[in-house]
C-alpha cells in the first residue's frame, strides 16, 4: 500500500496537473499580450470601448442608444472602466487572463472526455491542448470581443455539463443550468442555439431515463440532478429576462439584438451552406473513409500504416501548404479548410451514435452535438473566414472526440493501438505550426492596414498599452490634443465613421446615439442622421480622411456628408481629420 508521501502517485498527478495548467495559462496569455504589444484594430476597439464608456457614464443601452449585440461584454468592460479607470492596458490584462483561463479550461474538458476512452489520456489531452497557445480564444483576435467572451462562457458551461452525475450536488446541478444561459447574453447567434440544444439534450436524456426507469443501471440521483439543472436553467433565463426588462426594456432589447441584428447580419441559407462547399472535401473525405476501412481488423495488419497515412493526409497537406504557398491568405485558407472537414466527420459520428446507441446515450455522449450547434451558430455571423477566430477550442473538442473513436478502448475497440495517438500528434503539430503562422501573419486582421513599419504608441495615459504600426495613433493623439484645446467638454460631437475610441480616451459623454457608422450597427438614413444631429444639438463634426480600416464602411458616405454638413463651417485640417463647427 502506497502512503500519501512525497512519492505517492496522487501528489505527483496533482503536481503535473498544476504544472500543465500554469504552463498553458502562461503561454496563451503571453501570446495575447504579445499581440497587443504590436497590433491594435481601432475600429473594433472603438465600438467596444466607446460603448462601454457611455454605459460607465450612466447611459442605458437599447434604451438610450442602439446596440446590436448582447450586453455582457460591454458591461464587463464598463465595470473595468468604472473600477480601474480609463486605461487601455487594463483591458489587455483582461484579454490575456481570459485567453489563459480558456486554454486551461479546454484542457480539463479534454482530459475528462478522454478519460476511460484512451490510454495515456493525460498526455493526449495535453497534446491536443497545445495548439491553444497560438489559437486560444484571445490569440487571433486579441481585443475585447463578444465572440471571444461567448466562447469562454460556452467552455464553462460544457465543463459543468460534463460533471453532472449522480455524485454531484444539487447546487452544482443548479449552477450548470444557470451556466447554460450565460452565452446567450454575450452573443445571441451563438448563445441561443447553444442554450436550445443543451436544454434539449438534457430533456432527451431525462425522457430516455423515464422509459428505462425499470433498468437497474438507471441512476435516480442522476435523473434528479439533471432535473435540477433543467429547472435552474429555466429559472435563470426567466430571471435574466426580467433583469433585461427592468434595465433596458425587453422590447428594446429584442428589437436591437434580434430583429435589427438579423435584418443586417443574418446570412442566407445558401451562404450558410457555402462553408461545406470547399473543393478539398472531394479528396479529404474519401481519404478519411478509406483510412477507416483499412483500419478494420479483418483487413491485413500491414495496411495499418497506410490507413494512418490516409487519415493524416488532410493535416499533412495543411502543413505542406506553408511551403507550397507564398501568400499568407492561401496558407490561412488551407488551415481554415480543416473546419468543414472536422465538422462533417463529427456530425457523422454523432449521427452514428444516435442511431446505434440511442437507448444508452447519456449527457456526456451528446456534448459533441452541442459543440457542433454552437460552431454552426457562430458561423452564421461571418461564415468561415470571419467567425472562427474565437472558437478554435470547440474545434479541438470535436477532434478529440473523433480521435477517441479510434482508441482501442473506445467505441471502435478493434482499431490498432497506435492509430489514435498518431493522429492526435499529427493533428496537434499541424495546428501548432500552421496556427502559429496564422496568428503571427495577422491574416484574420487583414481588413485593416498593418504596415511593417515601427510600432507606434500613444502619448495619452488612457491609451497606455495600445500599440500599432502606421500613423494612426500619432494622428489620433493630434485629434485628442485639438479637442482638449478647442472643443468644450459638454459640446456634442459626431465622429465619422467613428474609427477611433475617442470617448474612451477623453472621458466625454456621447450625446449622439450612433458612435460607429457601419451597416451592421447604424440604423439611420442620411436624412435621419441630420435630424438626430439637430435634435441632439451637435456642434462639432469630425471626419476622418485616412482610415486604418481598408474600406470605408460608412453607408453612402457622400450622401451622409451632404446631409450632415449644412449648418457647419470648416474649423481645422489635421493630419488625418477634417473638423467642422456649427
Amino acid at each position: 500500500m502506497v502512503t500519501a508521501g512525497s512519492g505517492s502517485p496522487e501528489p505527483r498527478r496533482k503536481l503535473r496537473d498544476w504544472f500543465a495548467s500554469v504552463a498553458l495559462f502562461a503561454a496563451s496569455a503571453a501570446v495575447a499580450l504579445w499581440q497587443n504589444a504590436h497590433v491594435a484594430v481601432l475600429w473594433d476597439l472603438s465600438y467596444v470601448l466607446d460603448s462601454a464608456s457611455r454605459i460607465a457614464s450612466g447611459q442605458v443601452p437599447y434604451r438610450d442608444f442602439p446596440l446590436v449585440h448582447a450586453p455582457l461584454t460591454f458591461l464587463i468592460q464598463a465595470a473595468t472602466i468604472r473600477f480601474t479607470g480609463r486605461v487601455y492596458f487594463h483591458h489587455v490584462l483582461y484579454v490575456a487572463a481570459v485567453a489563459g483561463f480558456s486554454a486551461v479550461l479546454a484542457w480539463r474538458i479534454l482530459l475528462r472526455s478522454l478519460f476511460k476512452r484512451m490510454q495515456n489520456d493525460w498526455t493526449i489531452a495535453l497534446i491536443l491542448s497545445a495548439p491553444l497557445i497560438f489559437l486560444g480564444i484571445y490569440c487571433v483576435f486579441p481585443f475585447p470581443s463578444y465572440d471571444c467572451d461567448c466562447a469562454c462562457s460556452i467552455l464553462v458551461a460544457i465543463y459543468f455539463l460534463q460533471r453532472v452525475s449522480a455524485r454531484s450536488s444539487h447546487l452544482q446541478a443548479a449552477v450548470t443550468g444557470a451556466a447554460l444561459c450565460v452565452p446567450l447574453f454575450f452573443k445571441q447567434n451563438i448563445g441561443l442555439p447553444f442554450l436550445a440544444v443543451a436544454s434539449a439534450s438534457i430533456l432527451f436524456v431525462l425522457v430516455l431515463a423515464f422509459f428505462r426507469r425499470s433498468d437497474p443501471s438507471t441512476s435516480n440521483p442522476e435523473i434528479a440532478r439533471l432535473s435540477v439543472a433543467l429547472a435552474a436553467g429555466v429559472a435563470a433565463l426567466a430571471t435574466a429576462l426580467l433583469l433585461v426588462h427592468f434595465s433596458f426594456g425587453l422590447g428594446n432589447y429584442v428589437h436591437w439584438t434580434i430583429q435589427f441584428a438579423a435584418q443586417r447580419r443574418l446570412p442566407g441559407f445558401a451562404d450558410m451552406l457555402g462553408v461545406y462547399r470547399d473543393p478539398s472535401l472531394l479528396w479529404k473525405l474519401p481519404c478519411i473513409a478509406a483510412g477507416l476501412v483499412l483500419l478494420h481488423p479483418r483487413i491485413a495488419k500491414w495496411t495499418q500504416f497506410l490507413a494512418i497515412a490516409l487519415l493524416s493526409a488532410p493535416f499533412l497537406f495543411t502543413l505542406c501548404s506553408l511551403v507550397v504557398y507564398d501568400d499568407s491568405d492561401e496558407r490561412g485558407d488551407a488551415l481554415l479548410a480543416l473546419w468543414p472537414l472536422l465538422i462533417i466527420l463529427a456530425a457523422a459520428l454523432a449521427l452514428y451514435r444516435l442511431v446505434r446507441h440511442r437507448v444508452s446515450l447519456d449527457l456526456e455522449s451528446l456534448l459533441p452535438i452541442i459543440v457542433l450547434v454552437a460552431i454552426n451558430g457562430t458561423l452564421m455571423s461571418q461564415q468561415l473566414w470571419g467567425s472562427t477566430y474565437a472558437i478554435w477550442p470547440l474545434l479541438i473538442l470535436l477532434a478529440a472526440d473523433l480521435i477517441a473513436f479510434l482508441a482501442p478502448s473506445g467505441a471502435a475497440r478493434n482499431f490498432p493501438r497506435a492509430a489514435a495517438p498518431a493522429i492526435a500528434v499529427i493533428f496537434s503539430v499541424t495546428l501548432i505550426v500552421c496556427g502559429a503562422f496564422y496568428t503571427a501573419s495577422e491574416d484574420r486582421l487583414s481588413y485593416v492596414q498593418l504596415s511593417d513599419g515601427p510600432v507606434q504608441h500613444s502619448a495619452f495615459p488612457q491609451l497606455a498599452g495600445m500599440s500599432t504600426s502606421g500613423p494612426y495613433l500619432p494622428d489620433f493623439d493630434e485629434l485628442l490634443r485639438y479637442a482638449q484645446a478647442n472643443i468644450p467638454a459638454n459640446d456634442g460631437i459626431v465622429l465619422l465613421p467613428g474609427e477611433d475610441p475617442f470617448y474612451f480616451a477623453t472621458g466625454r459623454n456621447p450625446q449622439y446615439p450612433v458612435l460607429l457608422f457601419d451597416p451592421a450597427t447604424e440604423p439611420y438614413s442620411p436624412a435621419q442622421l441630420a435630424h438626430e444631429s439637430r435634435k441632439h444639438q451637435i456642434r462639432w463634426l469630425i471626419v476622418k480622411r485616412q482610415l486604418q480600416i481598408n474600406a470605408d464602411p460608412t453607408p453612402d458616405r457622400a450622401a451622409t456628408l451632404a446631409a450632415l454638413l449644412p449648418g457647419f463651417t470648416f474649423a481645422a485640417h489635421l493630419s488625418a481629420y477634417d473638423i467642422y463647427r456649427r
